[in-house]
C-alpha cells in the first residue's frame, strides 16, 4: 500500500471528517469482522498491550447495542489485528 492509499484510510475512533492517519503515529490494520480495513492507532502501546488484543465498540455488533468486537494481533505480524469474534 502506498502512502497516498494509507492516508485515505479511516482510523477507528476518529470522526468521519478526520483526515485519516497522522504522520508519526503507529497503526495496526483490523482484518475481518465489521471493522475490516480500518486502522487502529496503537501509538505508545507496550508489547504486552499489543499482544493482548482489543475489544472495540462497533455499531454493527451481532450481540446488539453495547457489544464489542474482539481483535487479536496476528502471530509474528503485530501490524495486523485479526477478527476474533464478538463479546457482550
Amino acid at each position: 500500500m502506498n502512502a497516498e492509499q494509507l492516508l485515505r484510510r479511516r482510523v477507528y475512533g476518529a470522526g468521519h471528517n478526520s483526515p485519516g492517519p497522522r504522520p508519526g503515529r503507529c497503526y495496526a490494520e483490523l482484518v475481518g469482522g465489521p471493522l475490516d480495513g480500518m486502522l487502529l492507532d496503537i501509538t505508545g502501546w507496550t508489547h504486552d498491550e499489543v499482544g493482548a488484543g482489543v475489544a472495540l465498540a462497533a455499531e454493527l455488533g451481532q450481540l446488539g447495542v453495547g457489544s464489542r468486537v474482539r481483535y487479536t494481533p496476528r502471530p509474528g505480524e503485530p501490524a495486523w489485528f485479526d477478527w476474533a469474534g464478538y463479546s457482550p
